[in-house]
């Protein structure tokens, strides 16, 4: 099997000229096949004061109605996406930006209302495993932004998070799958003040005995589950680490 390499980055990263350069540099490094998936949440939300769209969020999630769509549509599918596609092009990355719509890529359902009701956002049903591997296999490299859509004609906002988990789960039948999840921490981290406690490998027991004495905790736990969803669905390997630190051997290894 040919390997690749699924980069997931949150907004801030790509949203802010220097580390956005930083990070498109890193990504052009990385060898073989290579897939990003992007956020772009501040962005959003500076558009919409904009506009005058009040933001809500709820447990860091956007409660997303159809203003709110409108305008995360733009942002992430247009602006950011669009701002990365140019970026890596300039470096000799013949990259092509797609949201969940385009070709059929991801499609999702509108999360039923149970306490919240989030609006317009997508729980992924399926990934076109096929057209993905297609392009990527013709050295095409796919640049996702956060939206999918339901085969109804609507656009929903997605988990980016979610978004490269699935894909990863998808390409695994047909690559050997990395999934690097890059966010402002080093890692997982022992002790959340101190930066270089990072457990460099982290098993399935491990991370239930970690949570059980609250050493891992909040929003980690469910970047972890999603990572031992995806080794279980076939994905090699899955790590946790900076965004400059893209292709070191550095980080958390979930295995």
């Amino acid at each position: 099997m040919e390997k690749l390499t699924i980069i997931k980055v949150g907004g801030k990263i790509v949203e802010e000229e220097d580390s956005q350069k930083q990070l498109l540099a890193d990504f052009k490094n990385i060898k073989g096949n290579k897939l990003l998936v992007h956020g772009g949440g501040r962005s959003a939300t500076k558009l919409a004061e904009r506009l005058g769209i009040e933001t809500k969020m709820v447990n860091g999630r956007r409660i997303t109605d159809k203003d709110m769509l409108d305008v995360v549509t733009m942002v992430y599918g247009g602006l950011v996406n669009k701002n990365i596609v140019a970026g890596l092009q300039a470096l000799g990355v013949n990259a092509l930006g797609l949201t969940g719509a385009d070709m059929n890529l991801i499609r999702s359902e509108k999360r039923p209302v149970k306490d919240i009701d989030y609006g317009y956002v997508g729980d992924v049903k399926e990934v076109n495993t096929e057209f993905l591997s297609t392009l990527i296999l013709q050295g095409i490299v796919p640049i996702i932004a956060p939206l999918t859509h339901d085969k109804q004609g609507n656009i929903l906002n997605t988990n980016a998070d979610t978004i490269a988990g699935e894909t990863a789960k998808a390409l695994a039948k047909v690559f050997d799958v990395s999934l690097v999840f890059c966010f402002e921490k080093k890692g997982v981290l022992m002790d959340e003040n101190d930066d270089e406690s990072v457990i460099k490998e982290l098993s399935k027991n491990d991370f239930e005995r970690l949570v059980a004495e609250k050493v891992i905790q909040g929003g980690m736990i469910p970047k972890l589950e999603n990572s031992f969803d995806a080794i279980a669905a076939g994905v090699k390997e899955v790590i946790i680490t900076q965004a400059s630190e893209i292709g070191k051997a550095s980080g958390t290894r979930v295995q």
